[in-house]
């Protein structure tokens, strides 16, 4: 139940939540907390902030405060990796990653979730990489006083997923790289995909092993792909030989060394002709051409993944089409756009 009195009625009772005062340019936050007693020198400051009335509760027992139905929410949507460092404010808790990783978002879950009512949560797209306190995302109980069946059912909602937000941790890799193009290795021309690779891959901590140059001979390079994997490579690269072209013989190659779980080609634009899969156990990544002068190509989307130890299907290629047109902006601000926020 909550009663509406006139504010200079107030005077001596508890606040029955935050109140919101915005200072353009100076100040955004709460002028008074929940539970304050309003005192009459206060009660001018209220009027000045549009508070003509405020609300007195008393719950029935089926209710519970915004506050409290913000932790039980929060708390059930929290998987391995995410939480928060402040209590609720007006209801809401914002949500942080609790180490360096990939954001993972039960989508499904998430959507039933949000269909329940009365609560809410919004997030950053799945498989977005975070830091340690980074924020992802925030929930809350909408009304102020909630059903309690509301808040039960939406953390039974959340218990039936393994974790609706989580961060997996991204590994530390060494990385091997075949470099493959008969006119590279030959000096025909500079190569320039080794500074690229090596970019990507220390922006995860991880480190290059060993980068091979080899021409378009399938033998070389599926002699040289199963010794990068025998020196113990936890990921390994290949470049060049992705067309279609006569002279391409990577992905054969890679199947004479024994790759096995092999998808060539992907929903992604720049990155059709991106190719992954297992050789020996270790994860390999065919990166097309275009790699060499786009900022941002399936390289990207894929290879945290793979970091987290995620195993790539089928589905989860077709799914990055929602998502994995890159606009080729002047000036890129990936990963701070639409390019491969597919669900």
């Amino acid at each position: 139940m909550i009663e509406i009195i006139a504010v200079d009625k107030a005077i001596g009772l508890p606040l029955a939540h935050d109140i919101t005062e915005i200072r353009p340019g100076e100040f955004k936050g709460a002028a008074f907390h929940r539970g304050h007693i309003l005192q009459p020198e206060e009660v001018e400051h209220l009027r000045r902030l549009g508070k003509n009335h405020l609300y007195v509760l008393r719950p029935e027992a089926y209710e519970m405060h915004e506050d409290d139905a913000a932790e039980a929410i929060a708390t059930a949507l929290c998987g391995d990796g995410v939480g928060w460092d402040n209590p609720p404010r007006e209801g809401k808790i914002t949500l942080k990653a609790q180490y360096d990783g990939l954001f993972k978002v039960d989508v499904d879950a998430l959507t039933r979730f949000n269909e329940i009512g009365d609560v809410m949560c919004a997030t950053r797209h799945t498989n977005s990489y975070v830091r340690k306190g980074q924020k992802i995302g925030a929930t809350r109980s909408i009304p102020l006083l909630i059903a309690k069946d509301r808040v039960k059912r939406a953390v039974e909602v959340c218990g039936e997923s393994d974790g609706v937000l989580k961060v997996l941790p991204i590994k530390s890799v060494n990385v091997g790289a075949l470099i493959v193009g008969t006119e590279v290795y030959e000096g025909r021309i500079k190569d320039r995909f080794e500074p690229i690779i090596r970019k990507k891959v220390e922006a995860f901590g991880g480190r290059i092993l060993d980068v091979v140059f080899l021409p378009d001979d399938k033998d070389r390079i599926a002699k040289e792909a199963l010794e990068l994997v025998n020196r113990g490579v936890d990921i390994l690269f290949t470049t060049g030989g992705m067309s279609v072209d006569a002279d391409d013989v990577t992905r054969p190659a890679i199947e004479q060394a024994g790759g096995k779980d092999i998808l060539y080609g992907s929903a992604v634009l720049p990155g059709a002709m991106f190719m992954t899969g297992v050789l020996e156990g270790v994860p390999f990544l065919g990166i097309p051409a275009c790699g060499m002068y786009a900022k941002a190509t399936v390289l990207d989307l894929i290879y945290p993944r793979i970091l987290a130890g995620e195993r790539i299907t089928r589905r989860d290629i077709a799914r990055l089409g929602h998502g994995g047109y890159c606009l080729q902006c002047k000036r890129c601000r990936f990963p701070d756009c639409a390019f491969g926020k597919s669900v």
